[in-house]
């Protein structure tokens, strides 16, 4: 079992920078990759980036990709994004998943969801 809480979304100007985090808790005996996905208001959840547990394979949507970095810190069981240059449609809930194995764009293979994090990005 692995709970993730989400913290630093807030509201920002076009053209911004915020640093998203996501604690995980819990036990278990296998690696796990972790994600982030978004969601607007009135559209389905998307994938954003997602990353493997020693961080060889980082993945990103062609949409963030150049101004989003993931990165991960499996001791303090902390997963970041960095996210540059935000745009109005960049708006919407993030949240981090987990699942075990190879890390996926497909948001019905991750097993643990956080709550999520607001971030709203003014034109």
């Amino acid at each position: 079992q692995v709970a993730l809480v989400e913290s630093g979304g807030r509201s920002v100007e076009a053209g911004d920078s915020l640093r998203l985090s996501c604690a995980s808790s819990g036990r278990t005996a296998a690696r796990y990759a972790m994600a982030w996905f978004r969601q607007a208001t009135g559209k389905e959840r998307e994938f954003v980036s997602a990353i493997s547990w020693g961080s060889r394979d980082i993945a990103y949507a062609d949409y963030v990709k150049g101004r989003f970095t993931n990165s991960r810190d499996n001791a303090q069981k902390l997963l970041y994004q960095q996210m540059d240059s935000l745009r109005p449609q960049d708006t919407g809930v993030y949240c981090c998943g987990a699942r075990l194995g190879v890390p996926s764009s497909n948001r019905e293979r991750y097993k643990w969801w956080g709550q999520g994090t607001k971030v709203t990005v003014s034109s």
